[in-house]
């Protein structure tokens, strides 16, 4: 046998299967598209009467599309989900747990969402973020026992995204 059968084939990652994965896991975590659509619709209806429905979600799916958006969505539900089932170091634990006002890691994460169209999704993102409309007030609701201080930023951040990208888009058009 040759050395060569001993190597580890090289890392591969399958896009797909992330983008899949970031999918599911939003689903699993009770956020539907939908809520995120209604969430941009909430952040443009002033700027654009005229906005559909379908327009927010097909830019939903847009912001989703995103390799770094999938990356930043896996990478805070997993520290949601861990600090929920108790597997996270202390101190970190329970400032996830109970999503310390000082612990801004998980904005910092949301950045990264919010940058992919530009700065005028942190605008988007800090309106929403305060107000906490929608499926955001949910993710928020301590009482059910789920930990979601990534998620409720994740979310706030996409649809900020997605406002950027229509408001990117809009702009386009009439000029």
């Amino acid at each position: 046998m040759s050395e060569h059968n001993n190597e580890k084939a090289p890392y591969s990652l399958n896009s797909r299967e992330v983008a899949d994965a970031t999918l599911e896991w939003l689903a699993k975590r009770g956020v539907k598209l939908e809520e995120i659509a209604e969430l941009v619709m909430t952040l443009q209806r002033k700027y654009y009467p005229n906005l559909t429905m379908e327009e927010c979600m097909e830019n939903v799916k847009r912001v989703l599309s995103k390799r770094e958006v999938q990356n930043a969505v896996l990478t805070g539900i997993q520290l949601d989900v861990l600090a929920e089932e108790g597997k996270l170091i202390s101190p970190l634990q329970e400032m996830l747990v109970n999503d310390e006002s000082l612990y801004g890691v998980d904005e910092i994460l949301a950045f990264s969402i919010v940058n992919v169209y530009g700065s005028i999704g942190f605008t988007n993102y800090g309106y929403v973020d305060k107000l906490k409309p929608g499926v955001l007030e949910r993710l928020n609701d301590k009482s059910t026992g789920e930990t979601h201080t990534f998620l409720d930023d994740i979310v706030g951040a996409i649809a900020a995204a997605a406002s950027s990208r229509i408001a990117h888009r809009k702009q386009a058009e009439r000029e």
